[in-house]
């Protein structure tokens, strides 16, 4: 599972193999790891139990995922799985120089990197690792935007909210 839709129902996404499911202020984070690298980062809703970490890597990736938590300029240093197309690679990679407490337009992103807005918006709905690839630093230039493939006032949008405030940003 990963990349294109985020919202798989909470009973499929269970079926997955997690190698650690750790609370977050919103619910929770699904961390899947293969190897020496972070597979996926999924958010998941309370309803999926807490798993704790099974290897040294899920660990790793929880404590830095709880220091975020506890302060929103805590970095990130997980060794991620190369995915996406090279055009989503070149799209995440600028978003990760979107520092904590700023906000980007998919338009004035897209200016940066060559392209247009939308193919920058289903660059970010693709992204397998939320908060490591901080797509929910990119917004629409009227409002906040959608978030994980979602454009309507649910889930995730909350998610979206909840950390651009935690952010210091107000949407």
């Amino acid at each position: 599972m990963g990349g294109g839709d985020r919202a798989a129902p909470a009973a499929l996404r269970e079926t997955v193999m997690f190698n650690a499911v750790i609370d977050a202020p919103f619910g929770r984070i699904g961390i899947r790891t293969e190897g020496s690298v972070v597979r996926e980062l999924v958010y998941l809703p309370d309803s999926v139990r807490a798993v704790a970490p099974d290897n040294a890597l899920a660990r790793r990736a929880a404590k830095q995922i709880e220091r975020y938590f506890e302060r929103a300029s805590a970095r990130f240093t997980l060794p991620l799985a190369e995915v996406g197309s090279a055009f989503q690679q070149r799209v995440w990679q600028a978003i990760r120089e979107v520092p904590p407490g700023n906000v980007v337009t998919y338009g004035q992103l897209a200016k940066r990197i060559g392209s247009a807005p939308r193919a920058v918006g289903q660059a970010c709905g693709a992204n397998w690792f939320p908060l490591v690839i901080p797509c929910h630093r990119v917004v629409s230039a009227s409002g906040i935007g959608g978030f994980s493939n979602h454009d309507d006032e649910g889930y995730f949008l909350k998610i979206k909210r909840w950390l651009l405030a935690h952010e210091g940003i107000r949407y």
